[in-house]
Formats: C-alpha cells, sequence, structure tokens
C-alpha cells in the first residue's frame, strides 16, 4: 500500500505521461495485461486510455487491471487511468518514492 502523500507524488509525475496502452471495445484481454505487466516493469508507472467503443468504467477497470498485476492504482479520471508497481528488476528502478 502506498500512503495518500506518496500517491499525490505520482498523481503529479503521471499527469505528463502520455497513453502508452489504450482498452478498446475488446475490454481487457490476455494479451492488455502481458502488455502491461512488462511496460510496468520496465516503466514503474503508466497511463492507460480506454476508449468510448469500450463501454467500460475507468474506476472499475483500473481496479481490476491494477489488482490482476499487483499495482497500484494512483488515479482514474475520465477516460484514463494510471498504475504504479515498483520494478521487480532492479536496473528499472528509477521512482523513489517519497517516506511515509
Amino acid at each position: 500500500m502506498i500512503t495518500s502523500k506518496q500517491r499525490a507524488f505520482l498523481r503529479k509525475m503521471g499527469h505528463t505521461l502520455e497513453p502508452i496502452f489504450q482498452i478498446g471495445k475488446e475490454g481487457v484481454t490476455d494479451e492488455l495485461i502481458k502488455g502491461i505487466d512488462g511496460a510496468l516493469t520496465k516503466r514503474e508507472i503508466l497511463k492507460v486510455h480506454i476508449l468510448e467503443t469500450a463501454l467500460l468504467d475507468t474506476r472499475e477497470t483500473c481496479d481490476f487491471v491494477a489488482e490482476k498485476l499487483g499495482a497500484e492504482p494512483v488515479q482514474a479520471i475520465g477516460n484514463k487511468f494510471i498504475l504504479y508497481r515498483k520494478s521487480s528488476e532492479e536496473k528499472y528502478r528509477k521512482i523513489e518514492l517519497p517516506k511515509r
């Protein structure tokens, strides 16, 4: 679990990110989960865009994907959400969260 202070730090960082994944009418697929998993390992934080054709709730989708990947939902607003997960590989660890 991350604290509200850490979440605010990550929200600020995620604000400038461009979405690197889109969820379309097929919804959340196994391929999408694998792709996000790999990207989180290398980036630690990423933004996902849900297309209007998906007809999915942003908060529910964010929570579902985060649970599947062991990630932290940082923010779900509009049709985009931000996820964070500390990289399991030392060489990709870039984000230093503020102390609790």
